[in-house]
């Protein structure tokens, strides 16, 4: 139950070559290295474009939420004043 030798894998190498042929295999492949390849064109895609984000100037902000200077104003101005008025 130990490793398996160099004789091992041959065997098996044949017997995948004899189930499923040279063609087929050849075709698989092919397939993995085109997956591979779009992998790569995708990432390279994602690093451009996330290149050029961190380059452009960060969008303003919109939107209604109010920071904390913004809550305070408003609450004193909601507030009545009670200071006493000069007479005229």
């Amino acid at each position: 139950m130990g490793s398996f030798s160099v004789w091992h894998w041959l065997v098996v190498l044949l017997v995948v070559l004899l189930l499923f042929g040279g063609n087929k295999i050849s075709g698989l492949m092919g397939d993995l290295a085109k997956g591979i390849k779009s992998f790569k064109h995708n990432i390279k895609e994602d690093g451009d474009a996330a290149m050029t984000a961190e380059s452009a100037p960060p969008a303003p902000a919109s939107g209604t939420i109010a920071g904390p200077a913004a809550a305070t104003a408003t609450a004193a101005q909601a507030a009545p004043q009670n200071t006493p008025r000069p007479v005229a």
